[in-house]
């Protein structure tokens, strides 16, 4: 109850403190590269129900359909705005409404796509996906720069799956289990310090 009420509260002060940003991202996007402003991501949430994750556009449009979802600093798919958002982690600011909504919370896993969550075992799905995907975690704050690790690689996606994604697994689950309002508060911090520096 007290997550979900700091996530509420904490997601609806975001969204108006920097709804300017919004706006500005917004039409720099429209105007940079002509489509739909947001992304709506498929991904798996809590107790393996899907969801529409919102993100604003980095990529060109129908670039699910031109790759896997892993993206390297160098993808092709990336636009120029693209880059930079990615690069600050803009293009995650919409997803203060997945919190909103209760789809998402601040803190939690990552939020996967239906592949990944078929590749777990029993156990690590189990785990995983019995609380609300989050938009920062141990796992985020370990591997910041996710697209930087992928640059140059000739396959992405089998570069994620030997050197991120076991460990990312591992600590989300770490998460999981050793989760409290005080480690919520670390992520939180350390992740704002990551941004800002």
């Amino acid at each position: 109850m007290l997550k979900r009420l700091f996530d509420f509260s904490a997601a609806l002060v975001g969204l108006i403190i920097l709804s300017p940003l919004f706006l500005v991202t917004a039409l720099i996007i429209l105007i940079t590269d002509p489509g739909p402003i947001l992304y709506r991501a498929k991904r798996v949430g809590k107790q393996n129900k899907p969801f529409i994750m919102f993100k604003f556009r980095s990529m060109v449009v129908n670039a699910d359909k031109l790759g896997g979802p892993s993206t390297a600093g160098d993808d092709a798919r990336l636009t120029g705005i693209g880059k930079i958002l990615r690069k600050f982690k803009l293009d995650e600011l919409p997803e203060l409404a997945n919190v909103l909504n209760g789809t998402m919370s601040l803190v939690g896993p990552r939020p996967d796509v239906q592949m990944y969550i078929d590749m777990m075992t029993p156990e690590e799905r189990a785990t995983i996906l019995s609380v609300r995907p989050g938009i920062t975690d141990w796992a985020s704050l370990w591997n910041f720069h996710e697209e930087e690790v992928l640059h140059g690689a000739a396959d992405p996606e089998l570069a994620y799956q030997e050197k991120i994604w076991p460990e990312k697994k591992r600590l989300q689950i770490k998460y999981v289990k050793e989760q409290s309002f005080g480690a919520d508060m670390k992520i939180i911090f350390q992740t704002i310090a990551k941004l800002i520096t």
